[in-house]
């Protein structure tokens, strides 16, 4: 199988990387990552100009992408720029709207496509531990309408999205995959109340409570009670995304590290020609190299049939919690004193590879689910 990417991925991350080299510095990010908004508006609608959103939905929603490795283009190059911009929750909500949603809900794809909203996806609950089917928020049919009461935790440019794509419990218990629905709520829906806070990585995160919160009929985004396949698509999706973003900021830490070897000197030579460090740094690159190569499996299956994909997205994001924590590690430890320093890009970095392992599933997590999938 031919892994190469296309010339128009290849001329898209090309362009991306261009862009964040010239517009997005590291002083630039580190500002944004601390501001009020947590990310910059005018820099999403610039990035949609570029194509970088619309790289992620097909062409039929308005985009001219939406494959799996496109993803993975996109993100791999927002990783190298730790870019804070809101694409992980236009990825995951427009996802689930692009496989349920009414013509109506999918002409919200425009707007995440130019860049004139943002969507936030809020499925994590307080003590669910990143189980997809464990839901407690609950949906019930109020009139013409439905009534949400329950919390979401943790949702990434939760504060300042547009809308959500919100998971919620129609019928079952709270661990059963049949009976969750998924809803389009606004942003300014009644009984919805917003708490945001920064993130130890940068930007900023949102806690959501549902308080008899009124929407209409038309937020229901596909059959009722029928959402998990949408939900587990979308999650898919996100670790996907998650695990290419990971690849292109070990990518940064490795060579930022090894430019650091090659010009700190100890007794009168660099640090770099010491065979220790070298082997470090071997271990390092080829640890590097797995991980690369579960994202491209990953990639490869993620429009599989269930079991095929879960197991590949799995892989993917334990190998990138395993070899994330030793790229950071490696990289700190080998800057000294200075890797720990705020100043310095690779501390971020690194705090940004600890953080990904904790998004949509940590590496304890994801080892359980492969196994329990490899049984199925």
């Amino acid at each position: 199988m031919n892994f190469q990417h296309t010339e128009d991925r290849r001329m898209l991350a090309d362009t991306l990387d261009r862009f964040i080299a010239a517009e997005y510095g590291f002083e630039t990010r580190d500002a944004l990552s601390r501001s009020e908004t947590g990310f910059s508006p005018e820099l999403w609608r610039r990035f949609a100009e570029l194509g970088a959103v619309g790289a992620l939905f097909a062409e039929a929603d308005g985009g001219f992408g939406g494959a799996a490795f496109d993803i993975s283009v996109v993100f791999e190059c927002l990783g190298r720029g730790l870019v804070v911009e809101p694409f992980l929750g236009a990825l995951m909500a427009g996802r689930a709207i692009s496989l349920a949603g009414s013509d109506a809900q999918k002409a919200r794809l425009a707007q995440l496509v130019d860049g004139s909203a943002v969507a936030a996806f809020a499925h994590g609950e307080p003590g669910t531990h990143y189980e997809p089917s464990r839901v407690v928020t609950r949906a019930a049919r109020a009139g013409d309408g439905w009534v949400l009461s329950g919390a979401k935790a943790v949702v990434p440019h939760g504060e300042h999205a547009d809308f959500f794509v919100v998971s919620a419990r129609t019928s079952g218990g709270i661990d059963d995959e049949a009976g969750i629905s998924l809803f389009i709520v606004p942003r300014e829906a009644k009984g919805l109340t917003l708490r945001g806070y920064p993130l130890v990585d940068g930007g900023r995160g949102a806690e959501l409570a549902f308080t008899d919160t009124q929407i209409g009929a038309d937020a229901l985004l596909g059959a009722e009670g029928r959402g998990f396949a949408t939900l587990e698509a979308a999650l898919g999706a996100g670790v996907l995304a998650l695990c290419a973003e990971a690849t292109g900021a070990m990518e940064i830490a490795q060579r930022d590290t090894l430019e650091y070897l090659r010009t700190r000197k100890q007794f009168g030579v660099p640090i770099g020609s010491f065979q220790a460090l070298q082997h470090r740094m071997a271990d390092v690159a080829l640890e590097i190299e797995q991980a690369r190569s579960a994202v491209i499996n990953a990639a490869a299956a993620l429009d599989a049939p269930r079991l095929t994909r879960g197991r590949a997205v799995s892989a993917a994001k334990y190998t990138i919690g395993r070899v994330g924590a030793l790229v950071a590690t490696e990289a700190v430890q080998l800057h000294g004193g200075i890797g720990m320093t705020w100043e310095l890009p690779l501390a971020h970095y690194a705090k940004r590879l600890v953080m990904i392992d904790h998004q949509l599933g940590d590496e304890d997590h994801h080892l359980a689910r492969y196994i329990a999938l490899s049984k199925q």
